[in-house]
């Protein structure tokens, strides 16, 4: 195991400052997004749809504490884009957005660098204030959307998005959850792929090593995994990037990569300042929905993400 001291290269101008919200491509973003609120403590924040003039794509957000969680879905058969990575990925992470200050600097110097801009930065406004936004390409089909607000945004959510057209009132009746914020969030790599990717964020994003391990500290009897961690400059986001080792079976990071269809997001370590309460709240409610719910288990098989629960002394994964 390593640690790193050395922050590598400052920003000229403008900086990553956070993790601001996940986008999740998935068959049907509204079955989705009620499991998580339903089962994990969320609750509805903002919705777009048909019913806010969005033709294309339907989107459903919910939030807890400072975690933000975007299901979409396309509303139409001719979405081929949305479409072809259902089809080759299942229900999972597409996009990692970071609030940012200074967006064009930030695409600028990674486009120079050799990123690959998906789309330019663009300005949306509304009553409640102005966003710009850019997207990069990073490892696999998944992309970073960069956001950055060009005054106080006083909306629910973001440009576009209105109030949910429901709330469930069950979910006055559950247990909070207790989950805080985006801990980090690991990107699975083929074999050899780890180096190439984290050198990805140093030169293009400016981010820098922060730890490292190898086979001999991370593996079981029968699997094994390297990982390097890269974080920004003040170290407010965390990216963990793993590649599969030798060992007497397949590496669960090349399982992943297998049944993906290619790197993309392995997990989201969600924050928790009481970390028994919620496993324990966790494995009552989901208990209690395999026992009920035949949705669950169709729509939850088909995504490859799952989640870490993180507090200062403990770290428990879910997966559904």
């Amino acid at each position: 195991m390593t640690s790193y001291t050395d922050k590598g290269e400052k920003h000229a101008k403008g900086k990553f400052v956070k993790f601001h919200h996940v986008t999740f491509w998935v068959g049907n973003a509204k079955q989705a997004a009620s499991f998580y609120c339903d089962k994990m403590g969320f609750e509805a924040l903002a919705y777009k749809g048909l019913e806010t003039g969005s033709r294309e794509v339907v989107s459903h957000v919910i939030r807890q504490d400072k975690i933000m969680f975007v299901f979409e879905s396309p509303l139409n058969p001719g979405n081929e884009e949305m479409g072809e990575h259902l089809i080759k990925h299942g229900d999972g992470v597409k996009d990692i957005a970071f609030q940012v200050e200074d967006c064009d600097f930030l695409i600028k110097t990674a486009k120079e660098r050799g990123a690959v801009i998906v789309k330019e930065p663009w300005v949306e406004q509304d009553s409640q204030g102005r966003v710009k936004y850019a997207v990069i390409q990073t490892y696999g089909d998944t992309t970073h959307t960069l956001i950055e607000y060009l005054s106080p945004y006083k909306g629910l959510f973001l440009p576009g998005y209105n109030k949910p057209l429901f709330r469930d009132p069950l979910l006055a009746t559950l247990p909070p959850g207790g989950l805080n914020f985006i801990d980090h969030i690991v990107g699975n790599q083929p074999d050899d792929q780890m180096v190439p990717v984290s050198d990805w964020y140093q030169k293009c994003m400016m981010f820098h090593r922060f730890w490292s391990i190898d086979d001999k500290q991370i593996h079981t009897e029968y699997s094994s995994l390297r990982s390097i961690v890269v974080t920004n400059y003040e170290e407010t986001i965390k990216m963990p990037i793993n590649e599969p080792a030798m060992g007497k079976k397949i590496s669960q990071i090349q399982e992943y990569v297998d049944y993906n269809g290619g790197p993309g997001v392995q997990h989201i370590a969600l924050n928790t300042s009481n970390i028994i309460q919620a496993v324990s709240l966790l494995h009552l409610i989901i208990n209690n929905i395999l026992c009920q719910s035949t949705n669950f288990s169709f729509i939850f098989a088909q995504t490859s993400t799952s989640f870490c629960l993180c507090s200062k002394l403990y770290t428990i994964c879910v997966s559904f």
